[in-house]
């Protein structure tokens, strides 16, 4: 039997597949490597393509775009050749992460350089694209990445939109003739780690708004201004998806993959565990461990650790979770499928300390859970995992 490792990253600290290892080194202190089974996970944010590059196999990539802020930086994306699948991540292109404090800017940033991923991945010749959104610094809706591909966006004097969600408000003629024509023919799916709409109290501005620098004011022109590309949106398309679960998701990247791509937008650990075959991992499976930099009542709106547990308990598969921290609300998570949870800190700890020992606190972790397993083994309540 197998215990499956299958962490997101912990944020500041390790990506998604050096969490995994650095758990399948704590188990190795307990059991055989060959009962252990390194499976990195993401749900749409920061390291997803890492993740999904080493589930799939897939070729990583690079290419020359544009930053949030319009700055040239070179960005990876991943190429599956076999299905002609791309793989692009917004944060590679539009991230916050990279981001200082004081260059943060809701109002002004863009996602032009996500377009110019998904048109690399054309010019290659993809014919899919799984599109991850989350760990976004933009607020516009999509509309630089709509530029970037072709569409333009023009004031009443038929000037084209400085770049940046507050700009939208401007907008008079949305003009899609030009838009890239073989984004007819591509299939997109686009995996979004929230379910909230474009618009509103919920909506893309208010809520992460003023994570991107913006202020109450800022939001409140933001969401006037997407409320206004929107309108633009439906008259040109037939068709409204502001109220779209999951349309608010990366700035209101999920309205526009929506609307302009025809994507499918689904909860972000249930593509990537589609993508790279859980369930079968699953099949053979005795334990699952997952983790993240934190757990808490927020982590079942659609997080990694959740979505696992909740597909491994339909596999009759018990998980465990590590955590960097267990935050407000975090013992809801055990009525989704998460048997225990336990938090990595092995006494008081500065932050600074804590993300630069978070690898061996992991395989400590990990290591005591094993031996918790193993002893229930040993007192006859499973067949031994090793």
């Amino acid at each position: 039997m197998k215990i499956v490792i299958a962490p997101d990253s912990y944020k500041d600290a390790l990506s998604a597949r050096d969490a995994a290892a650095a758990i399948a080194a704590g188990c190795a202190r307990v059991v055989s490597r060959d009962s252990l089974v390194e499976c990195p996970m993401g749900d749409g944010g920061e390291g997803t393509l890492d993740a999904l590059l080493a589930a799939t196999g897939a070729e990583r990539r690079s290419a020359r775009v544009h930053d949030a802020l319009g700055r040239p930086i070179e960005a990876a994306w991943g190429w599956h050749v076999d299905s002609r699948t791309a793989y692009v991540e917004l944060a590679e292109a539009s991230g916050l992460q990279p981001l200082r404090q004081e260059e943060r800017s809701a109002l002004n940033s863009t996602t032009f350089g996500v377009g110019e991923l998904i048109r690399a991945a054309l010019d290659t010749g993809a014919e899919r694209l799984i599109l991850t959104l989350g760990g976004s610094a933009t607020n516009d809706a999509g509309a630089g990445m709509l530029e970037a591909l072709g569409a333009r966006l023009l004031d009443n004097e038929d000037h084209p939109l400085p770049p940046g969600g507050a700009a939208l408000a401007s907008l008079a003629r949305l003009d899609l003739t030009g838009l890239d024509p073989r984004l007819a023919s591509l299939a997109v799916d686009t995996a979004v780690d929230v379910d909230n709409p474009l618009l509103g109290e919920r909506g893309a501005s208010a809520v992460f708004g003023p994570q991107k620098g913006a202020t109450p004011e800022d939001v409140a022109r933001l969401d006037a201004a997407l409320a206004h590309f929107a309108e633009h949106a439906a008259d040109a398309l037939g068709e409204d998806h502001r109220t779209l679960a999951g349309a608010g998701a990366a700035g209101g990247m999920g309205f526009a993959a929506a609307a302009f791509l025809g994507a499918r937008l689904k909860p972000g650990i249930e593509l990537v565990m589609e993508q790279v075959g859980f369930d079968r991992l699953l099949t053979e499976a005795s334990l699952v461990i997952t983790g993240e930099g934190q757990l808490d009542g927020q982590s079942l709106s659609g997080k990694t650790p959740v979505g696992i547990a909740r597909l491994a308990r339909r596999h009759g598969v018990p998980t465990v979770a590590l955590a960097g921290r267990l935050g407000d609300g975090w013992r809801a998570v055990h009525d989704e499928g998460i048997e225990a949870a336990l938090a990595l800190a092995d006494g008081p700890l500065s932050l600074p300390d804590a993300l630069a020992r978070t690898a061996s606190l992991l395989a400590d972790r990990a290591e005591t859970l094993v031996r918790l397993w193993q002893l229930g083994y040993r007192h006859g309540v499973h067949a031994s995992p090793d």
